[in-house]
């Protein structure tokens, strides 16, 4: 297997590269804005790295013939910048599709307004934010555009903590230590998924011929606060520290309530994609 890891310094991104590597394939990742050092910053080696500008027209075509994949992930982090989060991803759709290269293109549970709360992987858009609407253009035009790819929404994405731990669990850390202002909302709720089972689950649609929607959640539904206690409890912080919140008590945009039905996925995919409650037990 020939992959490119499309966003392949982000956190996602870099567990993609760390697996694709470890099973022994040939692998190629990109980054936007990191030094040429980012084999040692991302914590992975074996991996050829290259610069990606998904604004610039072009730029993914001389990547690709450069590594000539046999797959790509896009699992670009964009957040509400349209030029990389929306017309990046199309462009990316476009360049794999004029390839032959099989694509699986990452989405996001940002897509949901919550108006229905449980969302299966035939439930069409409803963004209420600029990220959201963002992914939800993505999504909607690399189906159009590559309709053997496979999307793949997923969820609050947990690793195993630490400085390493996801941009979650750093917020964690730092609401137990005073150092950062804020809440976390006992309103908010998704379905958290870890970092290797969303890994392992991409990759594995990566050689299957799979196309479609797919859901790659976790099959608990917790609340931010929720958790935030449980992350606590596993890297031995006190819980208590951790302020509480409404989230339908402040201006913030987005949606409260999103949960991400996996079952249809669950019956696709060999990786079991497993709940909160049980990836951060503390045993």
């Amino acid at each position: 297997m020939n992959i490119l890891i499309i966003g392949g310094s982000g956190f996602l991104g870099t567990e993609l590269v760390r697996r694709a590597t470890a099973a022994g394939w040939e692998t190629a990742a990109t980054y936007c804005s990191r030094p040429d050092g980012i084999v040692g910053a991302a914590g992975v080696s074996g991996a050829s790295w290259h610069r990606l500008d998904l604004r610039s027209p072009g730029h993914i075509d001389e990547v690709l013939a450069a590594v000539a994949p046999s797959a790509v992930i896009d699992a670009t982090s964009g957040g509400s910048d349209w030029a990389v989060t929306a017309d990046g991803s199309i462009r990316v759709a476009m360049a794999a599709t004029r390839r032959g290269c099989r694509l699986v293109h990452v989405s996001s549970d940002a897509v949901f307004s919550g108006s229905r709360i449980h969302y299966d992987e035939t439930c069409l858009p409803d963004p209420v934010t600029p990220y959201g609407a963002a992914k939800a253009a993505a999504e909607t035009a690399v189906r159009l555009l590559a309709p053997t790819a496979a999307v793949a929404r997923t969820s609050l994405i947990i690793g195993h903590g630490g400085s390493g731990g996801s941009v979650h669990e750093r917020l964690v850390h730092a609401l137990a230590a005073g150092t950062h202002d804020g809440v976390l909302f006992t309103d908010d709720i998704r379905c958290p998924v870890h970092v290797e089972d969303l890994a392992s689950a991409l990759l594995e649609l990566a050689v299957s011929d799979h196309g479609g929607m797919f859901h790659l959640a976790g099959a608990d539904a917790l609340s931010r606060h929720e958790l935030g206690v449980l992350i606590a409890r596993r890297d031995g912080l006190d819980a208590a520290r951790l302020p509480a919140g409404r989230r339908a008590d402040t201006p913030m945009p987005g949606a409260l309530d999103v949960r991400l039905d996996s079952g249809a996925t669950q019956e696709r995919v060999r990786t079991r994609l497993r709940g909160a409650g049980e990836f951060l037990h503390v045993r």
